[in-house]
């Protein structure tokens, strides 16, 4: 006997996506594995419908009937239960959201890899911890508290960058292996504490973040905290979100200036430049860092990357609008333009410059890795030597590596690209 679709177990039915970009809001709903789906207005009506059914007393109308009836009620359209049947069968069962309309589960559904993801992540935090570490600072979030430290934050800047000398700072630190250690595990903990920030705001806003735990970026290791729950949030919620970890190392910046003033020792220094470095590079808004998403929480439009090929289109070829970009408001494509008429020379020249000096460059790091390895057993201690050598050996090779990596995606694409155009002119 045939079975009629259900909603799969765990659906949860979020709501429409506030602030969103897009001329017609879309409709959020979280799958059992956490991830966040975009639905159109009919087919989270669809959803809808089927999750008040799975709630009532079996016997009564049959679901597809009354999905029907509904749909009709809120569209004033004419559906029938084929109508509904095809929806089902088509768009929410291959999505992993409903099972199909004969009963039948649904095919397997593997997260999206989008271009740039992170990749190899590890849960070293799972969401419990996360909750109770996040609740004891979301408490920083509350305006007063922000305002204060970002002033004291500025201030700090303009008494550290007048004042103190850097520089020798730097040569003293990168003198000593384990000065070069304790720098790193510092860090490692401003990291660490990034990732509490962007934790932290998501739960002042009100949304439960997920695991946090570490992986690979292109080829660096790095922390994460899933937020994906910040969906749930309004604009200004999500934005929070992403500036939350900014925030968090501004204030450990702080922390860092006020040991130096007690200590006065230079390795302190050091750290407080190697925090500035990371901010710096989570505010580009180029790669997936914190600024990419802040440009795309501003513009209620979650995933960039796709609308580089519409807008260069329209932009360089002079095309009319596809689809995509006429699903857009005007204002948030205005945004988006901008952000990839910015985004393609600025990588191209970014990496015109690495490529033309990638001889140089690897000549260099041939010889610092040399000189490393001959200094390592020279020092005080020589197992602390070799492992800030190896350190620093790492931190050299890891750009070479990551841009053999970054090209090797768009050349294999182009490769395929230019096979495929040879196929179709070759004789028959």
């Amino acid at each position: 006997m045939s079975q009629e679709p259900t909603l799969v177990a765990g659906m949860e039915l979020v709501g429409e996506f506030e602030g969103s970009g897009y001329r017609e809001p879309p409709h959020l709903v979280c799958r059992p594995d956490g991830q966040i789906v975009r639905l159109p207005a009919l087919l989270y009506q669809v959803v809808r419908a089927l999750n008040g059914r799975s709630r009532e007393h079996p016997g009564a109308e049959p679901v597809m009937a009354r999905v029907a009836d509904e749909l009709r009620r809120e569209t004033d359209r004419e559906f029938t239960t084929e109508h509904v049947a095809f929806l089902i069968d088509k768009k929410l069962a291959p999505l992993g959201i409903t099972t199909y309309s004969d009963g039948s589960p649904p095919p397997p559904t593997p997260k999206s890899d989008p271009f740039l993801s992170f990749r190899f992540r590890v849960a070293v935090l799972p969401e419990q911890v996360t909750w109770f570490l996040s609740g004891l600072f979301a408490w920083l979030f509350r305006p007063l508290l922000v305002v204060g430290a970002l002033a004291a934050f500025v201030a700090g800047e303009v008494w550290l960058w007048s004042t103190q000398d850097t520089g020798a700072a730097l040569r003293t630190v990168l003198s000593s292996p384990a000065g070069v250690l304790l720098v790193v595990l510092l860090a490692i903990a401003s990291c660490v504490f990034h990732e509490m920030g962007h934790g932290a705001a998501c739960r002042y806003g009100g949304a439960r973040p997920g695991a946090m735990g570490c992986g690979i970026y292109v080829v660096w290791p790095a922390f994460y905290t899933d937020i994906t729950n910040s969906y749930r949030l309004g604009r200004a919620g999500r934005i929070r979100a992403d500036l939350g970890g900014v925030y968090f190392n501004a204030l450990f910046v702080l922390g860092l200036l006020a040991l130096y003033v007690w200590t006065g020792n230079p390795l302190l220094l050091v750290a407080i430049l190697s925090v500035h470095l990371e901010m710096f590079q989570q505010l580009i808004p180029t790669l997936r860092f914190d600024g990419y998403y802040i440009v795309a929480d501003l513009t209620g439009i979650p995933d960039l990357f796709k609308y580089i090929a519409p807008i260069l289109k329209r932009v360089v070829l002079r095309r009319p609008h596809d689809e995509r970009l006429r699903a857009l408001k005007r204002w948030p494509q205005t945004v988006v333009a901008v952000w990839v008429v910015f985004l393609v020379p600025a990588l191209a020249l970014q990496l015109g410059v690495v490529l033309m000096n990638m001889p140089r460059l690897l000549e260099a790091d041939w010889r610092t890795v040399n000189s490393l390895v001959e200094h390592a057993g020279t020092s005080g201690n020589q197992i602390l030597g070799m492992v800030a050598a190896c350190l620093q050996i790492l931190l050299l090779t890891l750009p070479v590596v990551g841009l053999t990596l970054l090209l090797a995606r768009p050349v294999r694409s182009l490769g395929r690209v230019v096979r495929r155009r040879v196929s179709r002119r070759a004789p028959v």
